[in-house]
């Protein structure tokens, strides 16, 4: 892979199908293809809609056209100047390359853009890598919150934008 041949870009609905798809079989590869978990989300087909919406922005990765990841963001109600990271998947070809890094960084930037001072993500254990990123980036592991209702996570983390 190429990084030249590598681009952020907005999701817009062209885009809504291929990233729904990468989210479930994601999913279904761990295990998590469950109540709970993006899996079930009633807007997964739709996200360039709701990610339109003012404090919320969804990005892709592209390599050369072919969406290859993406990563979003959009408030969390639950801490005070805090979002929430939302949907950060790569393909499995483009793991391991510090793509997911980018990812992240990308929303990160996003996310200090739109005026948030911290963000929070929810993830799983059997998401080891994923763990082992946010943990080297500065994450902070902190207790489930008490308004959290009907996740399927069982690992929460906040950070200091």
């Amino acid at each position: 892979m190429n990084r030249d041949d590598l681009r952020f870009e907005p999701l817009s609905p062209a885009y809504d199908a291929a990233v729904a798809d990468l989210i479930r079989r994601s999913l279904e590869a761990v295990g998590l293809d469950i109540p709970g978990t993006a899996y079930s989300d009633p807007g997964l087909d739709r996200l360039s809609a709701y990610y339109a919406g003012p404090g919320r922005a969804y990005c892709i990765l592209l390599e050369n056209g072919e969406m290859i990841g993406g990563a979003g963001f959009a408030e969390c109600a639950g801490f005070a100047d805090c979002c929430e990271l939302q949907k950060l998947y790569l393909c499995d070809r483009a793991k391991g390359m510090g793509l997911g890094r980018a990812l992240l960084d990308h929303a990160e930037a996003g996310a200090r853009e739109a005026g948030y001072r911290r963000i929070y993500l929810e993830t799983h254990s059997v998401l080891r890598a994923a763990v082992r990123l946010y943990e080297k980036t500065g994450y902070r592991e902190i207790p489930r919150p008490a308004w959290i209702v009907h996740s399927a996570m069982d690992r929460f983390f906040i950070k200091e934008l």
